[in-house]
Protein backbone atom coordinates (compact mmCIF):
# COMPACT_ATOMS: atom_id res chain seq x y z
CA UNK A 1 0.00 0.00 0.00
CA UNK A 2 1.47 3.64 -0.83
CA UNK A 3 2.86 5.51 1.78
CA UNK A 4 3.27 9.32 1.68
CA UNK A 5 6.84 8.90 3.77
CA UNK A 6 8.27 6.34 1.19
CA UNK A 7 8.34 7.71 -2.33
CA UNK A 8 9.67 6.70 -5.29
CA UNK A 9 10.88 8.76 -8.23
CA UNK A 10 11.99 8.37 -12.00
CA UNK A 11 15.07 9.39 -13.43
CA UNK A 12 15.17 8.13 -16.69
CA UNK A 13 16.61 4.06 -15.72
CA UNK A 14 17.03 4.88 -12.34
CA UNK A 15 14.48 4.68 -9.31
CA UNK A 16 15.23 7.25 -6.39
CA UNK A 17 13.62 5.81 -3.03
CA UNK A 18 13.40 8.60 -0.78
CA UNK A 19 12.30 7.94 2.74
CA UNK A 20 10.63 11.10 3.77
CA UNK A 21 10.28 11.84 7.51
CA UNK A 22 12.91 14.60 8.19
CA UNK A 23 11.19 15.60 11.27
CA UNK A 24 12.26 12.38 12.98
CA UNK A 25 15.45 11.86 11.00
CA UNK A 26 13.57 9.28 8.52
CA UNK A 27 12.90 6.93 11.25
CA UNK A 28 10.63 4.06 10.01
CA UNK A 29 7.65 2.83 11.80
CA UNK A 30 5.91 -0.41 10.70
CA UNK A 31 4.02 1.08 8.26
CA UNK A 32 6.86 2.71 6.62
CA UNK A 33 8.89 -0.76 6.94
CA UNK A 34 6.60 -2.67 4.38
CA UNK A 35 5.92 0.49 2.19
CA UNK A 36 9.80 0.42 1.99
CA UNK A 37 9.80 -3.46 0.92
CA UNK A 38 7.24 -2.47 -0.97
CA UNK A 39 8.80 0.05 -2.93
CA UNK A 40 11.84 -1.83 -3.56
CA UNK A 41 10.03 -4.80 -4.84
CA UNK A 42 8.02 -3.18 -7.22
CA UNK A 43 11.65 -1.65 -8.24
CA UNK A 44 13.02 -5.11 -9.14
CA UNK A 45 10.07 -6.02 -11.14
CA UNK A 46 10.68 -3.32 -13.48
CA UNK A 47 12.65 -4.59 -16.46
CA UNK A 48 13.50 -0.76 -17.29
CA UNK A 49 14.54 -0.11 -14.43
CA UNK A 50 18.93 -0.38 -14.76
CA UNK A 51 19.65 1.13 -10.71
CA UNK A 52 17.82 1.82 -7.53
CA UNK A 53 19.02 4.73 -5.58
CA UNK A 54 17.76 5.06 -1.85
CA UNK A 55 18.16 8.02 0.08
CA UNK A 56 16.60 10.21 3.37
CA UNK A 57 14.70 13.25 2.87
CA UNK A 58 16.47 16.58 3.93
CA UNK A 59 20.25 16.77 5.07
CA UNK A 60 20.61 14.84 8.76
CA UNK A 61 19.92 11.52 8.10
CA UNK A 62 19.46 8.48 5.31
CA UNK A 63 17.82 7.05 8.50
CA UNK A 64 18.23 6.91 11.66
CA UNK A 65 16.60 3.29 12.17
CA UNK A 66 13.49 2.22 13.89
CA UNK A 67 10.83 4.56 15.34
CA UNK A 68 11.35 3.65 18.76
CA UNK A 69 8.88 5.67 19.97
CA UNK A 70 6.26 3.29 17.90
CA UNK A 71 7.57 0.23 19.45
CA UNK A 72 5.13 -0.13 22.63
CA UNK A 73 2.08 -0.99 19.72
CA UNK A 74 3.88 -2.32 17.22
CA UNK A 75 6.07 -4.83 19.51
CA UNK A 76 5.94 -6.93 23.22
CA UNK A 77 2.97 -9.66 22.22
CA UNK A 78 3.97 -12.90 20.22
CA UNK A 79 1.47 -12.00 17.56
CA UNK A 80 2.75 -8.33 17.25
CA UNK A 81 6.44 -9.75 17.51
CA UNK A 82 5.84 -12.41 14.67
CA UNK A 83 4.75 -9.50 12.19
CA UNK A 84 7.38 -6.83 12.66
CA UNK A 85 10.36 -9.87 12.56
CA UNK A 86 8.69 -10.47 9.40
CA UNK A 87 7.86 -7.35 7.70
CA UNK A 88 11.67 -5.92 8.96
CA UNK A 89 13.42 -8.71 7.57
CA UNK A 90 11.22 -8.38 4.60
CA UNK A 91 12.22 -4.77 4.15
CA UNK A 92 15.77 -5.22 4.87
CA UNK A 93 16.32 -8.58 1.93
CA UNK A 94 14.04 -6.61 -0.42
CA UNK A 95 16.90 -4.39 -0.74
CA UNK A 96 19.73 -7.30 -0.81
CA UNK A 97 17.53 -8.94 -3.04
CA UNK A 98 16.48 -6.16 -5.54
CA UNK A 99 17.51 -7.30 -9.01
CA UNK A 100 18.88 -4.52 -10.08
CA UNK A 101 22.43 -2.80 -8.16
CA UNK A 102 21.96 -0.25 -5.12
CA UNK A 103 22.92 2.55 -4.17
CA UNK A 104 22.12 3.87 -0.27
CA UNK A 105 23.38 7.62 0.06
CA UNK A 106 24.44 7.60 3.29
CA UNK A 107 24.22 11.32 4.27
CA UNK A 108 24.36 11.94 7.97
CA UNK A 109 22.78 9.87 10.46
CA UNK A 110 23.20 6.11 9.12
CA UNK A 111 22.27 4.27 12.32
CA UNK A 112 20.55 1.12 13.52
CA UNK A 113 17.75 0.58 10.90
CA UNK A 114 19.46 2.62 8.51
CA UNK A 115 22.49 1.32 8.62
CA UNK A 116 21.15 -1.57 7.89
CA UNK A 117 19.38 -0.38 4.91
CA UNK A 118 23.06 0.52 3.75
CA UNK A 119 24.23 -2.29 4.09
CA UNK A 120 22.26 -4.33 2.16
CA UNK A 121 22.69 -2.11 -0.86
CA UNK A 122 25.05 -2.80 -3.00
CA UNK A 123 27.29 0.45 -3.03
CA UNK A 124 27.05 2.99 -0.30
CA UNK A 125 27.89 6.67 -0.81
CA UNK A 126 29.09 8.76 2.85
CA UNK A 127 30.70 12.35 3.71
CA UNK A 128 32.60 13.04 6.92
CA UNK A 129 29.60 13.92 8.47
CA UNK A 130 27.94 10.38 7.59
CA UNK A 131 27.34 8.51 11.73
CA UNK A 132 27.03 5.13 11.08
CA UNK A 133 26.45 2.48 14.25
CA UNK A 134 24.28 -0.01 15.34
CA UNK A 135 23.21 0.50 18.78
CA UNK A 136 21.14 -2.50 19.31
CA UNK A 137 22.63 -2.91 22.69
CA UNK A 138 21.59 0.21 24.18
CA UNK A 139 17.84 -1.21 23.68
CA UNK A 140 19.03 -4.96 24.31
CA UNK A 141 17.38 -6.01 20.97
CA UNK A 142 19.18 -9.17 19.07
CA UNK A 143 20.33 -8.15 15.48
CA UNK A 144 18.45 -10.19 12.77
CA UNK A 145 20.70 -13.31 11.28
CA UNK A 146 20.17 -12.39 7.56
CA UNK A 147 21.52 -8.51 8.29
CA UNK A 148 24.95 -10.14 10.26
CA UNK A 149 25.23 -12.19 7.96
CA UNK A 150 25.50 -8.93 5.10
CA UNK A 151 27.60 -7.20 7.95
CA UNK A 152 29.90 -9.63 8.28
CA UNK A 153 31.15 -10.38 4.67
CA UNK A 154 30.72 -6.58 4.19
CA UNK A 155 33.64 -5.42 7.42
CA UNK A 156 34.68 -8.85 9.34
CA UNK A 157 34.43 -9.99 12.93
CA UNK A 158 36.55 -7.45 14.41
CA UNK A 159 34.80 -4.40 13.12
CA UNK A 160 31.29 -6.37 13.37
CA UNK A 161 31.97 -6.62 17.21
CA UNK A 162 33.08 -2.71 17.74
CA UNK A 163 29.63 -1.96 15.91
CA UNK A 164 27.46 -4.22 17.79
CA UNK A 165 29.24 -4.94 21.42
CA UNK A 166 31.23 -2.26 21.88
CA UNK A 167 28.64 0.35 20.69
CA UNK A 168 31.18 2.56 18.20
CA UNK A 169 29.60 5.02 15.55
CA UNK A 170 31.51 5.50 12.90
CA UNK A 171 32.36 8.87 11.61
CA UNK A 172 32.16 8.57 7.83
CA UNK A 173 36.42 8.57 7.08
CA UNK A 174 35.99 5.58 9.96
CA UNK A 175 33.47 4.02 7.39
CA UNK A 176 34.49 4.31 4.91
CA UNK A 177 38.24 3.03 6.14
CA UNK A 178 36.67 0.06 7.74
CA UNK A 179 34.11 -1.02 4.96
CA UNK A 180 30.87 0.22 5.55
CA UNK A 181 30.92 3.23 2.83
CA UNK A 182 32.75 2.45 -0.48
CA UNK A 183 33.08 5.92 -1.28
CA UNK A 184 33.76 8.67 0.53
CA UNK A 185 32.93 12.37 -0.85
CA UNK A 186 32.34 15.56 1.09
CA UNK A 187 28.92 15.56 2.79
CA UNK A 188 27.21 18.71 -0.25
CA UNK A 189 28.49 15.89 -2.61
CA UNK A 190 26.85 12.78 -1.16
CA UNK A 191 23.69 12.39 -2.93
CA UNK A 192 25.01 14.03 -6.32
CA UNK A 193 27.89 11.18 -6.45
CA UNK A 194 24.82 8.75 -5.66
CA UNK A 195 22.95 9.77 -8.43
CA UNK A 196 26.24 9.72 -10.96
CA UNK A 197 27.33 6.49 -9.36
CA UNK A 198 23.87 5.33 -10.43
CA UNK A 199 24.23 6.82 -13.56
CA UNK A 200 27.17 5.37 -14.40
CA UNK A 201 25.89 2.05 -13.53
CA UNK A 202 23.09 2.06 -15.91
CA UNK A 203 25.25 2.26 -18.71
CA UNK A 204 26.43 -1.16 -18.43
CA UNK A 205 24.66 -4.07 -19.70
CA UNK A 206 21.56 -4.93 -17.59
CA UNK A 207 21.84 -8.14 -18.37
CA UNK A 208 25.25 -8.75 -16.95
CA UNK A 209 24.46 -6.59 -14.20
CA UNK A 210 21.78 -8.49 -12.71
CA UNK A 211 24.09 -11.90 -13.64
CA UNK A 212 26.77 -10.49 -11.28
CA UNK A 213 25.13 -9.02 -8.55
CA UNK A 214 23.01 -12.55 -7.70
CA UNK A 215 25.96 -14.71 -8.82
CA UNK A 216 28.19 -13.27 -6.32
CA UNK A 217 25.07 -13.31 -3.58
CA UNK A 218 24.71 -16.86 -4.41
CA UNK A 219 28.64 -17.70 -4.06
CA UNK A 220 28.59 -16.40 -0.45
CA UNK A 221 26.63 -19.50 0.28
CA UNK A 222 23.12 -20.22 2.67
CA UNK A 223 23.11 -19.44 6.24
CA UNK A 224 24.27 -22.18 8.40
CA UNK A 225 21.56 -21.31 10.71
CA UNK A 226 18.90 -23.76 12.47
CA UNK A 227 14.75 -23.05 12.93
CA UNK A 228 15.58 -22.96 16.54
CA UNK A 229 17.96 -20.24 16.47
CA UNK A 230 16.23 -18.29 13.81
CA UNK A 231 13.46 -18.32 16.08
CA UNK A 232 15.65 -17.54 19.23
CA UNK A 233 16.62 -14.24 17.13
CA UNK A 234 13.35 -12.69 18.60
CA UNK A 235 13.20 -13.59 22.00
CA UNK A 236 14.96 -10.33 23.03
CA UNK A 237 11.38 -8.95 22.55
CA UNK A 238 9.55 -10.66 26.06
CA UNK A 239 12.74 -9.76 28.65
CA UNK A 240 12.68 -7.30 31.13
CA UNK A 241 15.52 -5.27 29.77
CA UNK A 242 13.67 -5.00 26.52
CA UNK A 243 10.41 -3.13 28.10
CA UNK A 244 13.22 -1.28 29.95
CA UNK A 245 15.53 0.35 27.72
CA UNK A 246 12.12 1.22 25.25
CA UNK A 247 10.52 3.00 28.52
CA UNK A 248 14.29 4.29 29.26
CA UNK A 249 14.66 5.79 25.40
CA UNK A 250 11.38 8.03 25.80
CA UNK A 251 12.02 8.87 29.30
CA UNK A 252 15.14 9.87 27.90
CA UNK A 253 17.43 8.33 30.80
CA UNK A 254 19.78 5.13 30.73
CA UNK A 255 18.73 1.95 31.14
CA UNK A 256 18.92 -0.26 34.17
CA UNK A 257 20.09 -3.66 32.91
CA UNK A 258 19.27 -6.60 34.81
CA UNK A 259 19.79 -9.26 32.13
CA UNK A 260 16.60 -11.09 32.32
Amino acid sequence: MPHPMIRTERDGEIAVVTIDRPTKRNALDLPMWIALAEAMEAASADDDLRCVVVRGAGEEALSAGADIAAFEHERGTPEREAVYGRELSRSFQSIRRCRHPVVAACRGWTMGGGCGIATMADFRVGGPGTRMGIPARNLSLFYPYGELDVLLQSIGYWVAMELLVEGRVFTGEEAYHKGLLSRLVPDEEVIAEAMAMAKRIAQGAPLSNRFHKAALQKLRGPLPITADELAANTDFAYTEDFREATRAFLEKRKPVWRAR
